[in-house]
């Protein structure tokens, strides 16, 4: 009996839970499951762009060589395209992708004579891989979907996604934010949608960096009735909860993301255009107003001098949305009052402070390092935790996963143990969720 007891033991409870999933959904019982919508972070899912007659090129590259591929009506992929790695037309690329911030409207739009659209929304399609024909060196959520897959989940039936023009945002109360609300809704209806096909059931919502603040805001710009009615878990992976040091360098310096070749310098003013890197930079809240983000001769910068690094960096026109629409919305971060785990990587070296001697921020700076999942902060991963812990009607776990870093976190194997764990948990007819904020968990 006791060998017998062992054996038991080592069939954990997920195993067990995951058995019976199999067995149900070989009967053709599917529905056993919650469904699942998964929101990407930046950058994580295809874009595609037309031009018309109003777009002016800045160079003959730029009007008869690039894209390179188009369809009959002109659409072609801007995001990801590989040819961006090289200089002429990584030129034509940032010039497409910019917004632009109209004060008049108090809103962002895109560039004279350029369109785009998101392909695919309420698929997994376009997050997958973001080149489909680069899937070794662009897969994205692949690994997760392919884990998902492994338990029972069907695209289209149980499981979707939620790509979105990750370029805009979301603003503070009383300013108007088109694309970033319109998605908001689309994503609100694609909740029901997958609910209602799925007999009722409530969803989870599985969001990766950037997703997560858009899937916060969601839920708090609805009332508790429809987040008690449709959802049933929110599952955010390395959240940025409170901005990322990451990001300050992208504004001053450019930042190539890892893609080889580029030069930083050429997709800056894109990547400062950006509605959504404002939203990213580092929360006073969270970052507070002494430490030194920035370090030069002749100054320093904290979370609290953003207005100024802004204009000292040569992008004054960033002060007015940043002050009128960030701000107020960095500043409310309240508590949903919707189950929450947040599971995140640890240990990596991730960007602290930057130092710029001589104050030229054409130059990509020295760097000091500390905890987080290599472009999130640790205490920006550990926001919510901050800001929830003693909240008495708002249940939160938080995983940290030693030595994942942040795009990591959708492929690594320990990590996906994680999220698939939870995920069983979920769908476990006895799971009950605490009340409360739990002690953080480490793998």
């Amino acid at each position: 009996m006791k060998g017998l007891s062992l054996k038991i033991g080592a069939f954990n409870y997920s195993n067990i839970v995951l058995l019976v999933m199999m067995v149900c959904i070989r009967c053709g019982r599917s529905s056993i499951v919650h469904p699942v919508i998964l929101i990407p972070g930046a950058g994580g899912n295809q874009l595609e762009a037309r031009l018309s007659k109003h777009y002016k090129p800045t160079s003959l590259i730029c009007n008869r060589w690039y894209p390179l591929n188009k369809d009959q009506d002109g659409w072609y992929r801007i995001w990801f395209e590989p040819s961006v790695i090289l200089a002429p037309f990584t030129d034509c690329f940032a010039q497409r992708m910019m917004l632009h911030f109209d004060p008049l409207l108090d809103d962002y739009c895109n560039a004279p004579g350029v369109q785009t659209r998101v392909p695919h929304f309420g698929s997994t399609q376009s997050m997958l891989y973001l080149d489909p024909y680069l899937k070794h060196i662009s897969a994205y959520m692949a690994p997760l979907v392919d884990s998902l897959q492994q338990i029972g989940y069907v695209e289209g039936e149980t499981l979707f996604g939620a790509p979105y023009d990750f370029r805009y945002g979301l603003a503070a109360q009383g300013h108007p934010s088109k694309v970033g609300s319109k998605y908001l809704q689309d994503l609100k209806t694609l909740i029901e949608d997958a609910s209602a096909s799925n007999g009722g059931k409530q969803v989870i919502l599985v969001s990766h960096s950037l997703g997560g603040l858009f899937t916060l805001q969601l839920l708090n710009r609805n009332p508790p009735s429809w987040r008690q009615k449709f959802i049933k878990h929110f599952l955010a992976l390395s959240a940025p909860w409170g901005g990322a040091v990451d990001e300050v360098l992208t504004f001053a310096s450019g930042n190539t993301l890892g893609v080889p070749l580029v030069d930083p310098l050429r997709v800056r003013a894109e990547q400062r255009s950006s509605e959504s890197n404002l939203w990213l930079l580092p929360n006073p809240m969270f970052f507070g107003g002494t430490k030194p983000l920035v370090i030069t001769e002749n100054r320093n910068y904290t979370a609290s001098d953003i207005p100024d690094f802004l204009k000292d960096i040569g992008f004054p026109e960033g002060v007015l949305p940043y002050e009128t629409r960030i701000v107020p919305l960095v500043r409310n971060v309240e508590a949903p009052e919707v189950d929450v785990t947040c599971v995140m990587g640890a240990g990596v070296r991730t960007p602290e402070s930057l130092i710029y001697w001589d104050g030229d921020f054409d130059k990509q700076p020295e760097m000091v390092y500390g905890d987080g999942d290599g472009t999130v902060n640790m205490v920006s991963l550990m926001g919510l935790q901050s800001l929830w812990g003693s909240e008495k009607n708002q249940s939160l776990k938080v995983i940290k996963v030693g030595g994942v870093s942040h795009m990591e976190i959708l492929k690594d194997e320990a990590a996906l143990d994680v999220v698939i764990g939870e995920i069983n948990k979920l769908n476990s007819f006895s799971y009950r969720p605490p009340d409360h904020a739990e002690k953080v968990s480490e793998i």
